[in-house]
């Protein structure tokens, strides 16, 4: 029922990721250049004067000419944090940041954290209503009840922006998109179903009043908290409470469940007994919501019945109900017709989008960037993905419809086609993927050697591995340094990691025999191979991956590609009739630009860039684009001629012979490939976009580019990724953090690249 997920990490760990670098999660970064006095004099003064005039005098043209209309604030008083009580308003800011973040990833809302520090409702409320001219909405969060229902209706009524307290109703719309298609998957109508919903704090009271909205007749809905059923007559009942209250002779959750349809719970684990699901009707709805642990887990509940749909608030468990499917879509279409609410209207329509788009087969570029994984309509999936990258689209369109039929929006989508498609294109589907993988190897764990286990920041990248769920490190060392490090890492068990050490291991004997045999007409002697394998752990690691020990090989932190790709190379061939390279993928907000071979191929023949083109195209599809290849050079179809062009159009020409699947150009330089301005000089270009892939001409071209961008540009770097060996085999850039080593190990155990 939350962003929370059950991913394991260290405390030790979670305080490094938030004081690495610059502490917290968040910094302002301008939008408008700022190199020239020019430029800060039409920022700040005198220029500045302008828009403040326009703006005092018709105060809509601040959507026009400030970051309002783009920003939302996260506000609390830290009286309800995450499920850990109440820790004061400084304590929350850790979770407002977070929350700040989400916004911006999954939705591309800025956002700036709040945190107020009072319990005083008035006082809050006077504080909140105040910041109305800096913001396009406001995001409560985390504000224990009762004081969350009266502050939201309270700025609600004051405020003229959308306010939402997400811990309320975001949990309700994603859980009544699920009952919907629980209901519909069993053939029943809201306005039949018997719910019972246990919990009476602020998200189950949201819940319940969602669901009446859309159908359910309130006296078919009991509710029951820590004393039992809320019963008309029942005299410690507050006013929230005793708005649901039922008439009813039902005294205990027991009771209320007998032929009950729907469960739905907000309260605590161990709630829901098996008992209690024998005697709900056939096919019984079953929500429990309660985090980290839920009312009753999916295993015990399909023991008591099998006939049972149910749905949790956690990520390894089918159906997660979880408010990242929800807030920053439904903020996003608010925002972009300068609503003025979010109303009920509003809520529903979020809720029948999620719905809807869970019923619609899963188009195949979606399948493949999440890996091939088959997500189709059922008991099993009646919530969509939280990282399904189609959300954006559909919940912010639908949310801003219903904001213009219900005459809240101040401003009118005229094209509502044009403006799904703009949704589509604002954010990387790349992040998205890369999300996706990490619940793939959760779900798909893998054995991956990690060649340097003595390095400090590649046994974080295994610690991180293993406590992520992930898979078994396969760390390979001498296992006292290796013991001894992950101590000094502050591991609780460094004795139940798995660590080989070349110089004592018993598979040595049967390594050398298989590596003497391979490279015996090569100018080997047996000891040289001995040797070899004794004494270089990338030999080493190779030769466990070659004999089936492990499913991937990450290293390169220790020595140059060129080196560890010659090591690994005594051991491992290509794939047959593949040409081994590299890419480096770029990774901005809204694009994602592939890079090839930026590391093995000093000058790639046509049939080799032809290859490299094919494969790489592959990898672009496998992270979610539709890829358009740009063969590169300082030509532009033979404007300037020179003698390294024929390998380039043999490329292309060979890929004409090929009927491949994908759009490709070449020669052409990167600005023509990249600018559609200066690509429509060019009117017989084939690309109908700006290329997204750069096969580039040589290695030195490549790797330089690649390092540049690396160093200077504001995108982040994923790579090099070696593609094209028979093993999946990674060698990371000397440069890596642990977190770039998570990510190559991840991608190659889910076969992403490789």
């Amino acid at each position: 029922m939350s962003e929370k997920s059950n991913v394991q990490f260290t405390e030790r760990e979670a305080l490094h990721f938030h004081s690495t670098g610059r502490p917290g999660k968040l910094e302002i970064i301008a939008s408008k250049p700022m190199a020239t006095q020019r430029d800060l004099s039409l920022a700040y003064s005198p220029g500045v004067a302008v828009p403040v005039r326009a703006i005092a005098e018709d105060p809509a043209t601040a959507y026009d000419y400030t970051a309002k209309g783009n920003l939302v604030a996260v506000i609390s008083n830290g009286t309800a944090i995450l499920g850990l009580g109440n820790l004061g308003a400084l304590a929350s800011k850790p979770v407002m940041e977070g929350k700040a973040v989400l916004f911006k990833r999954f939705a591309d809302v800025d956002s700036i954290d709040i945190e107020v520090n009072t319990e005083d409702v008035d006082r809050f409320i006077e504080c909140v209503e105040l910041l109305e001219p800096s913001f396009g909405g406001i995001n409560l969060e985390d504000i224990g009840a009762p004081a969350c229902f009266i502050i939201e209706q309270a700025l609600k009524e004051r405020m003229n922006i959308p306010v939402m307290h997400d811990d309320q109703h975001g949990t309700a719309i994603i859980s009544a998109a699920g009952l919907l298609n629980a209901c519909y998957l069993t053939g029943r109508d809201f306005a039949d179903v018997k719910v019972v919903v246990n919990g009476a704090g602020a998200a189950a009271i949201a819940c319940t009043e969602l669901i009446k909205a859309m159908g359910v007749r309130h006296d078919n809905v009991l509710m029951c908290d820590r004393s039992g059923v809320i019963y008309q007559g029942r005299d410690d009942l507050d006013q929230w409470k005793s708005a649901h209250a039922a008439k009813t002779d039902r005294r205990t959750l027991e009771e209320a469940l007998d032929g009950a349809d729907i469960f739905l719970g907000l309260s605590a684990a161990g709630a829901l007994k098996p008992e209690m699901v024998m005697k709900m009707a056939p096919q019984p709805i079953i929500f429990a919501m309660a985090n980290p642990d839920p009312e009753i887990t999916p295993p015990d509940a399909k023991a008591a019945r099998p006939d049972a749909i149910i749905a949790t608030g956690r990520s390894d468990y089918p159906n997660q109900v979880n408010n990242v499917l929800g807030f920053p879509f439904i903020f996003r279409g608010a925002l972009d017709v300068r609503a003025t609410a979010i109303n009920e209207e509003m809520k529903i329509a979020a809720a029948k989008a999620i719905a809807e788009l869970a019923r619609e087969q899963v188009p195949e570029e979606v399948a493949a960037a999440y890996g091939g994984a088959s997500q189709k309509f059922g008991v099993d999936y009646i919530i969509p993905a939280p990282f399904d990258p189609r959300l954006m689209e559909r919940v912010s369109a639908a949310v801003a419809q219903a904001a213009m039929d219900t005459g809240v929006a101040q401003k009118r989508i005229e094209d509502m086609a044009e403006y799904r498609h703009s949704l589509k294109s604002r954010l990387n589907p790349t992040t998205a993927v890369l999300t996706q993988v990490y619940s793939d190897a959760r779900a798909n764990p893998k054995r991956v050697v990690f060649a340097e286990a003595e390095e400090e920041v590649v046994l974080r990248a295994a610690i991180q591995f293993r406590d992520g769920g992930y898979g078994t490190p396969v760390l390979v060392g001498r296992e006292q340094r290796v013991r001894d490090k992950l101590k000094e890492l502050a591991v609780d068990d460094p004795m139940a990691f798995e660590v080989h050490n070349s110089a004592n291991s018993p598979l040595v004997p049967h390594m050398v025999d298989v590596l003497y045999e391979r490279l015996q007409r090569r100018g080997y002697l047996k000891r040289d191979v001995k040797r070899m394998v004794n004494q270089d752990r990338n030999i080493f690691g190779s030769a466990l991956l070659h004999l089936g020990e492990a499913g991937a090989m990450l290293t390169g932190i220790t020595r140059t590609f060129g080196q560890s790709m010659r090591e690994i190379r005594r051991v491992l061939d290509p794939k047959p009739g593949e040409t081994p390279f590299g890419i480096h993928v770029m990774v901005g907000k809204s694009h994602t630009v592939f890079l090839a071979d930026t590391t093995v191929n000093e000058r790639p023949s046509a049939e080799e860039l032809a290859c490299i083109a094919e494969n790489t195209a592959h990898v672009a599809r496998r992270l979610g684009h539709e890829p358009r290849v740009a063969f590169l050079s300082y030509s532009n179809f033979g404007n300037p001629s020179g003698r390294w062009l024929d390998n380039i159009r043999d490329a292309v020409s060979i890929l004409d012979q090929r009927g491949v699947a994908f759009e490709y150009e070449g020669e052409m330089s990167p600005d023509v490939a990249l600018n559609p301005r200066l690509m429509a000089n060019y009117p017989f270009c084939r690309l109908s976009a700006p290329a997204n892939v750069l096969i580039m001409p040589g290695l030195q071209s490549a790797n330089l580019s690649a390092k540049l961008l690396r160093e200077l540009g504001g995108d982040a770097m994923i790579g090099p990724m070696l593609i094209g060996m028979e093993k999946p085999v990674q060698i990371a850039a000397m440069s890596s953090t642990a977190g770039d080593l998570l990510t190559l190990a991840l991608l190659a155990s889910a076969g992403v690249v490789g």
